[in-house]
């Protein structure tokens, strides 16, 4: 007969063991603005990519008999205003549907966005990491960074897209070189921030036990910092994305507002608000949409990497 131990002895099962991201996930949805950003971002997303197959209208259908017509909002103060349940948000002065151009700019606007800012993450992090870890590089690799944060970043763009624009758009096509270049120009000119950021955490990382322990059994560098010094700075990397994101928004809406970005029938948010000045004062609708559009999806996308910053604090989680 087998002795089984006292039940005052035995081990007690385990709880059930909840995950880091578990822990994250609830800090962050106690920050009601994240929530809301989050929500809000998810909502832009939807809209601009599938509301497309719902609301089939062509962007670019011209539709002269149907130019000018007002949103139907506009019936609550003007009884005799002009409008068409067939165009909810309004026609512009070529009879477009502002609808169907709010969401073909916000896709382009949002793919700008986010391939701009993957880049700027990426380089900022590559050479964050290089001047954190190895000591020779830092001061070459920092001091570029200065002299780069020095420069001013919008004269730069505008340089770039007078020098870049004609080569590309010959090589690429219009829309396709105009991207390419846009992206590209506003990656590397925000990188600096997460490259700072990164350095500092990784400096302070490789004088842990776990990264002095790894070094003297002779594991390699590129080994150390893909398995122990990048996950350990995941955090302000994330933090730093989503800031970069609405940087990266921002910024083409900039560019496309000063009319040196997508050509004139290729819309973005900001080249629908560069079209629209012109007649804003008798039309206020069509700055409205597309600057409501900019404004919330940078505020949402702020509130994201507040609660993401606040969330991933490991402080501020009780851990």
């Amino acid at each position: 007969m087998t002795d089984l131990p006292h039940p005052a002895l035995a081990t007690p099962a385990p709880d059930k063991v909840r995950s880091q991201w578990w822990d994250v996930w609830a800090q962050f949805r106690t920050h009601k603005g994240a929530v809301f950003g989050l929500g809000f971002l998810i909502f832009i997303t939807l809209f601009v990519t599938v509301g497309p197959w719902l609301w089939t209208v062509e962007p670019g259908k011209l539709d002269i008999r149907n130019k000018d017509v007002r949103p139907i909002y506009q019936l609550l103060f003007d009884g005799d205003a002009r409008v068409s349940w067939n165009h909810p948000m309004g026609t512009d002065n070529l009879g477009r549907d502002i609808m169907a151009n709010i969401m073909q700019g916000g896709r382009v606007s949002l793919a700008v966005g986010w391939t701009a800012m993957i880049l700027a993450v990426f380089i900022g992090t590559l050479i964050g990491v290089l001047a954190g870890y190895f000591r020779k590089a830092d001061g070459l690799l920092m001091r570029f960074t200065d002299l780069v944060l020095a420069l001013p970043l919008l004269p730069l763009l505008l340089v770039m897209m007078l020098l870049f624009r004609d080569p590309l758009r010959a090589n690429f096509g219009p829309e396709n070189g105009i991207f390419i270049l846009i992206v590209v120009g506003i990656g590397i000119t925000s990188w600096m921030q997460t490259a700072r950021i990164v350095r500092g955490d990784v400096m302070a990382l490789k004088e842990r036990e776990f990264v002095l322990a790894a070094r003297s059994i002779g594991t390699p560098s590129r080994r150390i910092i893909t398995r122990h010094l990048l996950p350990n700075v995941l955090s302000p990397i994330m933090v730093s994305a989503t800031l970069g994101l609405a940087t990266a928004i921002i910024t083409e809406s900039a560019l496309s507002f000063l009319g040196l970005g997508f050509p004139s029938d290729f819309p973005t948010w900001g080249k629908i608000l560069f079209d629209s000045v012109d007649r804003m004062t008798a039309f206020p609708e069509r700055v409205i949409w597309p600057g409501l559009a900019i404004s919330l999806t940078v505020l949402a996308v702020n509130y994201i990497g507040d609660g993401l910053r606040d969330a991933l604090d490991p402080r501020i989680r009780g851990l």
